[in-house]
């Protein structure tokens, strides 16, 4: 009798950079473990709820049994260059890619993590174009920065991710990256406004801000990973932008998210016809979507009359005067002006 692999069994073969053995069957969820590596001698088992070739959703959240991080340096290099991670090594790249096709990086900036263990996460490493990396360029490091596998230095903003990872389980990838038009607000200290479009409501949620701190240190990572843990979108101050999803492709799509909505935003205030916002109560309905897709949300508790901010919005240029000297003036210099000027008003006045 074929031997069945279940999911939990999938992902044990996965970490281990082992195949399924031949002529086993695989569970359906089994083989959305393995992502569709599988040799086509594999047979999928029937589902009863799920008939073959129904639609689906693919899952790239990386899964691991708690407590089985490797440890020596063999088991470190075994899981480095496992088949599971190599796909993540790929991912990162094709993320890279599009963060600095998009205008999103520039130089070496932004960087990329990836969760993959109870204290072990895939990094970018520094001083690389996010455009142009390779899967060899990845690093290994465990969650205090402690550097494990992998060729080049890792980020120093790495510790910026982490701060974000050991405060909410839910996070297990962290972007980071300078979109011109997010980033614009962070630099302008200007609050973003809500309850404009349901997409942002939705999948951005409450957009949080973070107070300015060197970049790569603990101070920011302890800043931004407070503010973090309940916002998935975050504008560091002064810096850029850091967003965090179930996975990697998830995080990348909230970059795109918010620089989108913050264009969007910048250029509707330039029609002259104000922001139009959408009611509490409706606020309220993506606010309970948003929970049910399993995102949190610090707004879950709030009345809908606090959900929608409500300042006007009214972005522009603001100007200012120096103050004039408020010291008293010299009597003597006062009187001298005014002879002057008496003497050249009686001059015209002659002619």
């Amino acid at each position: 009798m074929s031997h069945v692999i279940t999911a939990r069994e999938a992902e044990e073969l996965l970490r281990k950079g082992e195949n399924p053995p031949a002529g086993a069957i695989l569970t359906p969820s089994a083989r959305d473990v393995l992502g569709g590596r599988s040799k086509p001698a594999f047979k999928a088992a029937p589902s009863a709820t799920q008939p073959s070739g129904a639609p689906s959703i693919p899952d790239y959240e990386f899964k691991w049994k708690p407590g089985s991080d490797p440890k020596t340096p063999a088991e470190i290099a075994r899981f480095f260059d496992s088949p599971a991670l190599n796909v993540l090594k790929e991912r990162m790249c094709d993320i890279g890619r599009r963060l600095w096709q998009r205008d999103y990086t520039d130089g070496n900036g932004g960087n990329i993590t990836i969760r993959v263990g109870d204290n072990l996460a895939l990094c970018t490493p520094t001083l690389i174009c996010k455009g142009f990396m390779k899967p060899e360029d990845m690093c290994l490091v465990d969650l205090d920065g402690k550097q494990l596998a992998g060729t080049r230095v890792r980020t120093s903003e790495a510790l910026t991710h982490f701060g974000i990872m050991k405060r909410q389980p839910a996070c297990k990838s962290c972007v980071h990256a300078h979109p011109p038009h997010a980033t614009a607000f962070a630099i302008a200290n200007v609050d973003i406004p809500s309850c404009l479009i349901p997409e942002a409501e939705v999948f951005l949620g409450k957009i949080g801000v973070a107070q300015y701190q060197t970049p790569g240190t603990p101070a920011n990572a302890d800043e931004v990973g407070e503010v973090g843990k309940i916002h998935q979108a975050v504008l560091m101050q002064n810096h850029g932008v850091i967003v965090w999803g179930k996975d990697v492709e998830d995080a990348y799509w909230k970059m795109e998210n918010i620089d989108s909505y913050c264009r969007t935003v910048w250029i509707a205030t330039g029609l002259g016809g104000g922001l139009h916002r959408f009611t509490g109560s409706q606020a309220k309905e993506l606010v309970n979507l948003r929970q049910k897709l399993g995102m949190p949300d610090p707004r879950a508790g709030l009345k809908e009359c606090e959900l929608c901010d409500s300042a006007e919005f009214r972005p522009g240029t603001v100007s200012s005067v120096p103050a004039r000297d408020s010291a008293p003036a010299d009597p003597e210099v006062e009187t001298l002006v005014r002879q002057i000027t008496e003497q050249i008003v009686k001059a015209l006045a002659a002619r």
